[in-house]
C-alpha cells in the first residue's frame, strides 16, 4: 500500500468513494456500523484540495483504498458550517490543558476507508501518514467526530488514541472534538 499525497487526476475515484460513504447515501444501520462521513466533496472540491496539497490517499497499484484531508485552517477556501463551529469554539475546547487557540493545529478528516479494504489496517496507515506529513507544521492534528459515528469514534479515540478536546453544537447535531499530537512521543532515558 503507497500513503501518498492526492494528485487532480485522483479527484473522480476520490469523489465516488467520498459519495458511497457520504451520510446521506447509508442507512442507519450502515451508519452505525461502519460509520460515514459528510460535507459537499465533489471532485471538484477533491481536485483542489488535492493541488493544495491537503489530501493524502492509499493507493493500493492504482486502487483508491482510502482517503484523508489534512489542511490547515487558513488554508481552507471556503469555511464549512462544522469547521466554523469548531474554531469559534477553540478557547473552551483544551489541548493539554491549554486552549486550542493557543496551539497550532491542522484539520484533520474526513477519513474514509473503500469497503473492500476495511480491517485490513488502511485507516491506521493514513493516520500514521498524516502524522509524518503534520510533523513540523503544527503541534497537533484535531478532527471534530458527529457523536453519532460511533464507528468513528472508535477507530480514533479507542483505537488511534486521539485524545477527547471537548464537544460542540450545530444545529440538532452533536461534536465531540479529538486531537493527535503530532511530536514523537520523547524516549526513556535508560535506567528509568
Amino acid at each position: 500500500m503507497d500513503y501518498r499525497l492526492a494528485v487532480a487526476a485522483d479527484a473522480p475515484a476520490m469523489a465516488e468513494l467520498f459519495a458511497a460513504n457520504h451520510r446521506d447515501a447509508l442507512t442507519e444501520q450502515e451508519r452505525a456500523t461502519r460509520g460515514f462521513v459528510q460535507g459537499d466533496f465533489d471532485a471538484g472540491t477533491l481536485r483542489a484540495m488535492a493541488e493544495r496539497g491537503s489530501l493524502l490517499v492509499a493507493d493500493d497499484d492504482g486502487r483508491l483504498a482510502g482517503l484523508l484531508g489534512l489542511a490547515s485552517p487558513e488554508d481552507l477556501p471556503s469555511v464549512p458550517p462544522p469547521v466554523r463551529a469548531l474554531l469559534d469554539a477553540q478557547d473552551s475546547l483544551r489541548w493539554r490543558g491549554r486552549p486550542l487557540r493557543s496551539t497550532s493545529f491542522l484539520l484533520y478528516g474526513p477519513v474514509v476507508v473503500a469497503a473492500a479494504y476495511r480491517g485490513r489496517g488502511v485507516a491506521r496507515g493514513l493516520f500514521a501518514a498524516a502524522l509524518r506529513a503534520a510533523s513540523g507544521r503544527a503541534d497537533v492534528m484535531v478532527a471534530f467526530i458527529e457523536l453519532a459515528n460511533r464507528a468513528s469514534w472508535a477507530v480514533h479515540v479507542d483505537g488511534f488514541g486521539m485524545t477527547p478536546l471537548g464537544e460542540f453544537t450545530l444545529g440538532e447535531r452533536a461534536y465531540g472534538v479529538v486531537g493527535a499530537s503530532t511530536r514523537p512521543a520523547p524516549t526513556p532515558k535508560p535506567g528509568t
